[in-house]
């Protein structure tokens, strides 16, 4: 998910042109995005969206950010959208690692009901004190916790804390991918609301390309073409990934265990990371399966 563009649920004339667009996921919204009256004829329509399955989701990797687990419309959420369509649920205010396994628990009812072939993922959002003191508990909570999401908007308001601030934002994304690096999960940058600064969301999105996110949230279609190519690896990194993964297999071969490419010791990790960069190359097209 280099790009996940936001969707309101209750806006469904808006659902095949963001199906249709570059980014690498979709996440309907139930949760702010939703005024509250119009929560139910919201997940209606995301009912009458998902019945056509995998086939009208067109490629993307479908998330649905539902409402809290501790709101009185989490439930409902849960059964207007188990289904085979989508992938990832979002959820928001994470705080605790029970709440996480409680919302599994009412996923697995449902999909053991329904016969669901595939397992839905979970990507829990940080955003509030607790959440982020919090956050590697969370990460671990569950196999099916597949990310972490940095909510900046409800985390840093309550503090007094100006939306990007860079000493505290750098924080919070330093604590968000070490979490999410102890379960060995991936973590997302958090939105970016200017939608007419796109040198701002570059650099905020390099910020967290640097310190090893995957991918950043969009609320605009204009973002999407900013984050998939600042979370693409360059050809350079690409290249020097594929003679690493290539010298580690001759170095392995032969009982080495740490070697040089490009003039660089190499070892476990530098592997590791050749290879899910090398894997990602693969998934983006930019190399040959």
């Amino acid at each position: 998910m280099r790009s996940k563009l936001f969707v309101p649920a209750s806006r469904p004339e808006l659902f095949a042109k963001a199906l249709a667009g570059a980014a690498d996921a979709v996440s309907f919204d139930l949760e702010d995005a939703v005024e509250e009256g119009a929560k139910p004829a919201a997940r209606t329509e995301l009912v009458k969206l998902f019945q056509g399955g995998r086939a009208a989701m067109h490629g993307k990797l479908v998330v649905v950010r539902v409402n809290a687990v501790e709101t009185s419309h989490f439930a409902a959420d849960l059964e207007a959208i188990a289904c085979e369509a989508v992938d990832v649920l979002n959820l928001p205010m994470v705080e605790s690692a029970a709440t996480v396994r409680d919302a599994v628990s009412a996923l697995e009812r449902i999909e053991q009901r329904r016969s669901l072939s595939a397992r839905i993922g979970i990507l829990a959002n940080i955003e509030s004190a607790r959440g982020l003191r919090l956050a590697a508990e969370i990460a671990t909570a569950h196999p099916r916790v597949m990310g972490l999401q940095i909510g900046f908007g409800d985390l840093f308001s309550p503090l007094g804390i100006p939306m990007g601030e860079p000493f505290a934002s750098q924080a919070v994304r330093f604590a968000v991918r070490l979490a999410a690096g102890e379960a060995g999960i991936a973590a997302y940058d958090g939105a970016y609301v200017d939608i007419r600064n796109p040198d701002g969301f570059v650099r905020e999105a390099k910020t967290a390309q640097q310190m090893g996110f995957a991918g950043k949230s969009c609320i605009h279609p204009t973002q999407i073409a900013l984050a998939n190519d600042v979370f693409r690896p360059s050809q350079e990194e690409i290249a020097h990934a594929l003679r690493v993964v290539e010298a580690a297999r001759d170095a392995l071969a032969r009982g080495v265990g740490a070697f040089t490419v490009d003039g660089k010791l190499v070892d476990g990790p530098f592997i590791t990371r050749a290879e899910h960069l090398v894997a990602l190359a693969r998934r983006l097209g930019l190399l040959p399966d």
